[in-house]
């Protein structure tokens, strides 16, 4: 059985190696704030997958956009035009409609001429 002084020292030194471990697995535990901005998350997708409804709508709507091949993503209040229409009018219609839905924070063009 080893001698008890050698046997504190090497207690010692154990602790003192295993102590900023543990305060290194402390500092990476997970807050209920954390919890709280996953569901927030959940909100924003929820949000953006409303507004981009309202502004397939909104260009289903008008009789000039309503026949084009447009696609319509959101990501948090920024929606994203994509497709192909006949000219450049349609594209700044398209774009003019997609901004005057509530809630669009921004849009970007992503709409290209068809080739002639």
């Amino acid at each position: 059985m080893p001698s008890t002084p050698s046997f504190h020292r090497r207690f010692l030194i154990a602790a003192a190696l295993a102590l900023p471990a543990f305060a290194f697995i402390a500092g990476c535990k997970s807050t209920p704030a954390a919890s709280a901005n996953a569901s927030g998350g959940s909100e924003i997708a929820t949000d953006d997958a409303a507004l981009a409804a309202r502004v397939k709508a909104a260009l289903v709507a008008d009789p000039g956009l309503k026949a084009l091949p447009m696609s319509v993503a959101t990501y948090r209040g920024v929606v994203q035009l994509s497709g192909y229409v006949d000219s450049e009018v349609q594209i700044q219609k398209a774009l003019a409609v997609a901004r005057g839905v509530p809630g669009v924070q921004s849009v970007s063009n992503e709409l290209h001429l068809r080739p002639q």
